[in-house]
């Protein structure tokens, strides 16, 4: 028989957590493979459904995970701090289109924020696997440069939508300092602004 839980503990970057049966039994681990199938990743106080079962070692967890409801926040139509960011990136690509009509721009760059960016992403994925298989991870300082050079975009996104380094508060710092620092060169490098400060410096 199928029986409820809250989801009291999940890491992500590790992708598993543990379920408090609502029967008072005590808390089960659960993996992400575990889940159904499912939009958005796993959250700390959802309701979920579950089976029991057992690992090779013969320890119970749960297993065939099914969503009740989502937290409070999330049923009432807010949208989260990460998806009002998602909103960057459309944004960034319409001030780019406006810069491209009044100052035509170089025709690499474009395709070199996309590559860059898919390229980002494709680290990202990467350096999730290997938190979830423990093995060697990607340096944040990687990840960072990667951002700086035009892959901001890629890994704006891959952190959304694979819930990757969105824990760590220090780390989100610094990705907000490459985001803006690429904006700034790009503003400086590609606009006028670059003839205005040189008349003004000179």
């Amino acid at each position: 028989m199928r029986q409820d839980g809250l989801l009291s503990q999940w890491d992500d970057d590790k992708g598993y957590g543990f379920i408090t049966p609502k029967n008072g039994e005590p808390r089960l681990f659960v993996h992400v493979k575990d889940f159904s199938l499912r939009v958005g990743r796993p959250q700390v106080g959802e309701s979920l459904t579950f089976l029991l079962g057992q690992d090779h070692n013969g320890k119970r967890r749960a297993v065939q995970v099914r969503g009740l409801a989502l937290p409070v926040l999330a049923r009432a139509g807010r949208p989260t701090a990460a998806v009002s960011q998602l909103w960057l990136i459309p944004g960034f690509a319409a001030f780019y289109l406006l810069c491209h009509l009044l100052w035509p721009m170089p025709p690499a760059l474009w395709g070199g924020y996309m590559a860059m960016s898919l390229a980002t992403f494709i680290v990202y994925a990467g350096d999730k696997r290997a938190a979830r298989l423990g093995q060697w991870r990607v340096a944040e300082t990687t990840l960072h440069g990667l951002a700086l050079a035009c892959g901001w975009p890629g890994a704006l996104l891959a952190q959304h939508l694979l819930r990757h380094k969105t824990g760590k508060a220090l780390f989100r710092r610094r990705f907000w300092l490459t985001v803006a620092g690429n904006v700034v060169l790009f503003v400086l490098l590609f606009t006028p602004l670059r003839h205005w400060l040189a008349a003004r410096v000179a």
